[in-house]
């Protein structure tokens, strides 16, 4: 999180403030919610538009979560954001039971309201993820199902909306029922201290995280699919964009795989740098920089 307001105050220095009147006048204006990578895919995309072409492209800093970016959307004054999939879905659709990323992409297109429009999902995926530290893995746990006897005994961290998304859930599943269950930060430093200090036993964090690997956390399969596949996607206001900018960020979707996504990660939170070079330098190792260079 300390990576990410860094990088926040560094865009919004650069950028200024684009939502100023919103997104009009052939502006297309690109929020984040407040999941860290999605500020980096932010900054990407308008990188691609801007070597495709388009002029009046900026980047607002992180909204906040998928309830706010919505309603930026529905009243224009975004344009554009990256999203995940399966939490999109489960947004516009909290009965949905797909889980397959192509299940959940073809469910997504037909719940969206109109006014909104989804382009093309890449391969990489961030989904949510359970993890615990090696002691506990070390007794035999490795999957949900490995884990669900002991949650009796155990305390849970994770966001504040976990509880409502997922405690029935996991418990009709897989029969896991924790202890307690406490609202530390989402994927973030407060739920990686308390993992490594032993407040929680098991924590949710994200997939592509470098936490996990930095702290030697072992993150448990999900045998039994209760989290949906969570693919990059670009989620739009129905003609903000015209079908050369689609076709843009279309391409971008292309190229960006789980372990590329994973690597931007890392140089973001990890390696410390700014935002924008992270940008510049995928799309041109990706043959998607200004002319194809």
């Amino acid at each position: 999180m300390l990576a990410l307001l860094a990088g926040i105050g560094l865009l919004a220095a650069a950028c200024g403030n684009p939502m100023e009147g919103g997104a009009g006048r052939g502006e297309i204006v690109i929020g984040a919610s407040d999941v860290g990578e999605t500020l980096l895919l932010a900054q990407i995309y308008a990188g691609a538009l801007r070597n495709a072409g388009s002029e009046n492209v900026s980047v607002h800093p992180p909204v906040g979560g998928r309830e706010v970016v919505v309603e930026a959307l529905r009243d224009r004054s975004l344009s554009l954001v990256p999203d995940y999939s399966g939490n999109l879905l489960r947004y516009f659709d909290e009965n949905t039971e797909a889980t397959t990323s192509q299940e959940v992409y073809t469910e997504l297109r037909r719940a969206l309201p109109a006014g909104f429009e989804v382009l093309d999902q890449a391969p990489a995926e961030d989904t949510d993820v359970l993890v615990v530290r090696r002691d506990l893995a070390n007794q035999g746990v490795r999957t949900i199902s490995d884990l669900a006897p002991l949650c009796g005994d155990l305390v849970f961290g994770g966001p504040g909306q976990w509880a409502d998304r997922w405690r029935e859930k996991i418990k009709e599943l897989y029969g896991c029922e924790f202890k307690q269950i406490t609202v530390t930060d989402t994927g973030g430093p407060v739920t990686v201290a308390a993992l490594r200090s032993g407040d929680i036993q098991v924590a949710d964090l994200f997939s592509t995280s470098a936490t996990i690997e930095n702290n030697g956390f072992v993150p448990l399969e999900d045998d039994k699919s209760m989290f949906p596949a969570q693919n990059i996607v670009p989620l739009a206001a129905r003609g903000a964009l015209s079908e050369r900018e689609k076709q843009a960020l279309n391409e971008v979707s292309a190229v960006l795989t789980t372990e590329k996504l994973t690597r931007l990660n890392v140089e973001f939170s990890e390696e410390k740098r700014h935002p924008l070079d992270i940008a510049e330098d995928f799309l041109r190792e990706n043959g998607l920089a200004r002319g194809r260079e």
